[in-house]
């Protein structure tokens, strides 16, 4: 069994939305396939990766870097004892060979999308969906039931707040009951008119979740926490810098709502650094650490341990992405839920085709791996490559 060709092509995931950091006009990702020798259905065995919408494509460390290791790598270093399938453990630290600690930016990025198409691989050679291999693997019980959320609400050009609420109904309708907007791209009372335009349009059981994608500096990420404690929202997300975790301390200090981050901390030093110094509190905050950009899911392994150490429970953890990675570890390690982009970054976000938002919950079905297979349009992309 091995490993004979890994292929990474950078593809566009552009658009004209904003949020209050940046917009999506030039946005990019990575798709990765793992080719190996073992058939399937006649056919062989490949695994597919790709990276979160918010950084960019990483082809030139991917093929600089870390696919030429994996490939160099003698292939009985890279499969499990039993020489029954590939050991994603072994080809992480394969990949990361000679790489110093810290400094996780885009090379954290890098080494997820290689490592989710890694486990897509296992998990087809096994012939069972990830989400089962990985409880069975952390003797769990899989639940295939998971909740999401719909993620949008960016600025738009001409988009007006009638604009807003028709997004947001549109979330609702399809059965969602959880639906996030962007703010700190406007001023304060701006962002309050747009939130309260939001919520009008939600119904009983219906929550808002509100993103500032780490704009504001202190006493700006006061005055809008001071400003949202008038309602009653899911969450207040990602107020300051994301390092800046004396800032995140301050709001968690004034403001009693729950708040979230986490999206762009990229490894488990940098997530207990958070719990250490950030103020998050276990019984009402969430951790939304993405796996795809912060070194896969052998690292987000390391995360949640080290999440258990500091007393806090996985089901606080709902990732940033949208994709169905992280439905499958929500689904095999007990998450809380995913973020999903039911209009946005296609055709990677999303589910499989026959997958239905049921009271703001989705059921994973039973495809090997990932489950890419289910979603038509994107498994066309994804096998022009492999």
């Amino acid at each position: 069994m091995r490993i004979v060709d890994i292929r990474e092509r950078t593809l566009p995931i552009s658009s004209p939305i904003r949020n209050a950091y940046i917009d999506f006009s030039t946005m990019t990702l990575s798709l990765v396939a793992v080719v190996t020798d073992v058939v399937r259905d006649g056919r062989p065995v490949v695994g597919y990766g790709f990276n979160s919408n918010g950084r960019y494509g990483q082809g030139a460390l991917l093929r600089d870097r870390f696919i030429p290791r994996v490939l160099a790598a003698d292939p009985a270093t890279l499969v499990d004892d039993d020489g029954t399938n590939l050991d994603p453990h072994r080809i992480w630290a394969t990949a990361m060979t000679n790489e110093k600690p810290g400094g996780h930016g885009e090379r954290s990025v890098a080494v997820g999308t290689l490592d989710v198409a890694v486990w897509d691989a296992v998990a087809k050679i096994a012939g069972k969906p990830l989400f089962r291999l990985l409880a069975e693997r952390h003797g769990r019980a899989a639940d295939p039931r998971v909740f999401v959320y719909a993620a949008g609400g960016y600025y738009y050009p001409g988009k007006d707040v009638r604009g807003l609420q028709d997004e947001m109904r549109s979330y609702t309708d399809r059965g969602f009951s959880v639906v996030k907007m962007k703010i700190g791209g406007a001023e304060l009372g701006e962002d309050v008119r747009r939130i309260e335009a939001a919520l009008d349009v939600l119904g009983p059981g219906q929550r808002l979740a509100v993103d500032a994608n780490g704009r504001f500096d202190r006493d700006t990420a006061l005055a809008y926490g001071e400003a949202l404690s008038a309602y009653d929202l899911f969450w207040y997300e990602e107020p300051g810098d994301p390092l800046d975790y004396a800032l995140n301390a301050a709001v968690a200090e004034r403001y009693a709502g729950p708040l979230a981050t986490g999206e762009n901390l990229f490894s488990a030093q940098d997530a207990a650094n958070l719990l250490r110094y950030g103020g998050m509190r276990p019984d009402r905050d969430w951790l939304q650490l993405d796996c795809a950009l912060s070194y896969g899911l052998v690292e987000y392994e390391h995360i949640l341990a080290m999440l258990a150490e500091h007393g806090w429970s996985a089901s606080r953890c709902i990732p940033h992405g949208g994709h169905q990675m992280s439905l499958n570890i929500a689904a095999g390690l007990g998450l809380g839920g995913n973020e999903s982009y039911p209009d946005l970054f296609q055709p990677f976000g999303g589910f499989p085709d026959d997958v239905a938002v049921v009271d703001g919950y989705v059921t994973l079905p039973d495809l090997p791996g990932i489950g890419f297979e289910g979603k038509k349009d994107l498994i066309e992309v994804m096998r022009s490559l492999a």
